[in-house]
């Protein structure tokens, strides 16, 4: 009988205890204010844009020991309308191939030929653009961000770009506008 008293008193008290833990409120731990100023939007272009991968075709390259390196006084620089490039075996191009220049910042395919555009802060490459020519550039794949002119071609990702926020746009146009200009006109894109 002291048993059944002492189980009986025990799940008494558990169940007195489960009642009162379960209806006492939360408590909430101290949430701490944001106060770190906001990013600089041209740090943020920054990272973006060497995230993003501009450099990849936008920047000429040098063949290194390791392979391609990038050429970092054209950096941005896009196709450099001093180094021509040599003949293309187009014969590739039926069996469904797409080729590069041995710099990277030229591409032929079923398209044509594309160069890789100038994207320093050039007024040969953005220096002079507008915000609204590149949000249409990267949004709409408008060639210098022109309502009226012609498409960008391959292998400009413009598409996956189109995706991005306002407030990202905009600071990957600030840092660009904001880097070392190189002084360079691209060759304009031609059918084979």
């Amino acid at each position: 009988m002291k048993k059944i008293f002492l189980t009986a008193a025990g799940m008494a008290a558990i169940i007195a205890i489960a009642t009162v833990a379960c209806q006492s409120p939360a408590v909430e731990p101290a949430v701490a204010e944001a106060t770190a100023a906001p990013e600089d939007p041209v740090k943020r272009g920054e990272y973006l844009v060497n995230t993003i991968g501009c450099d990849d075709c936008h920047t000429p390259k040098k063949m290194g020991p390791q392979g391609p390196e990038l050429d970092l006084e054209n950096r941005f620089g896009g196709h450099l309308s001093t180094h021509p490039i040599g003949p293309i075996d187009t014969s590739v191009l039926s069996k469904g191939w797409a080729l590069f220049g041995p710099e990277l910042t030229v591409a032929v395919g079923p398209w044509g030929i594309t160069y890789a555009a100038n994207i320093s802060g050039d007024s040969t490459g953005l220096g002079n653009w507008t915000e609204e020519q590149f949000f249409r550039a990267m949004r709409e794949g408008k060639y210098k961000g022109l309502a009226t002119s012609r498409p960008l071609l391959p292998p400009m990702p413009w598409r996956n770009f189109a995706k991005l926020k306002d407030e990202d746009l905009r600071a990957m146009f600030l840092y660009l506008k904001s880097t070392k200009p190189v002084n360079n006109v691209v060759p304009a894109a031609r059918q084979l």
